[in-house]
């Protein structure tokens, strides 16, 4: 069961509004921090992973192409969200606007905090989606779940990798660095382990109801060749 689409159906266009929003809203809570039996963990872990979830949908059902868009859309959106923020911050404020410097703490990224967030999500992403791709073809389409655990286990280690070093390198001790990047990195993939009954339904109820289910033969696995 397998066809090209050539439109975007309301349910690709409704997960796909659902990704970026995942996407945003996490970027704008990672800076309120959460303690887990004594670990402390950026809030965004709650949601973030669910990108990942939605980006193995997109590659299970619709295919590696049409996931490398939505994944530059969502590197888009967040670039374009961070650049108002800094603008929003930078504008003069009325002296009786007592919360310029929470808003500016609460949403004023670094653009080092940027440029780590940017590189660990365009690499994680994209990842993820050409080794789930890849794996979909060597399991002749069996066997979901070593396809979106597998993906999320290399994905999600190396946006951890990048997000952390690229971020408090220098700032952190080596020590403390490795084990934020060990916690995050062991909460993302139990999360998509968790999940994986769900992803699961949600694959399936996809494929049924868009009638596709794509085996991306000849594409190009190359990130930035979004017309081919």
């Amino acid at each position: 069961m397998q066809r090209e689409q050539t439109s975007y159906s309301p349910l690709f266009l409704g997960l796909t509004s659902l990704f970026i929003t995942c996407l945003l809203i996490s970027n704008i809570i990672a800076s309120k921090l959460m303690e887990v039996g004594g670990i402390v963990l950026p809030s965004a872990v709650i949601l973030f992973p669910v990108t990942y979830i939605l980006a193995d949908v997109f590659t299970e059902v619709y295919g590696f192409k049409k996931t490398r868009m939505v994944i530059w859309i969502g590197f888009a959106a967040n670039a374009f969200m961070s650049l108002i923020f800094l603008i929003a911050i930078a504008l003069p404020h009325p002296s009786f606007f007592a919360s310029q410097a929470a808003y500016a703490t609460v949403l004023g990224s670094t653009p080092r905090i940027l440029a780590a967030s940017l590189a660990g999500y365009w690499a994680g992403e994209f990842s993820n989606s050409i080794l789930l791709s890849v794996l979909k073809k060597v399991t002749k389409g069996r066997y979901l779940w070593t396809r979106t655990i597998g993906s999320t286990i290399v994905g999600e280690g190396l946006d951890t990798i990048l997000f952390i070093s690229i971020a408090f390198a220098g700032t952190v001790p080596g020590p403390a660095l490795l084990q934020m990047m060990l916690a995050q990195y062991l909460f993302k993939v139990s999360y998509e382990v968790i999940f994986t009954p769900l992803t699961y339904l949600v694959v399936g109820f996809i494929k049924r109801r868009e009638k596709i289910d794509t085996f991306d033969s000849e594409v190009a696995y190359n990130p930035f060749k979004l017309g081919e």
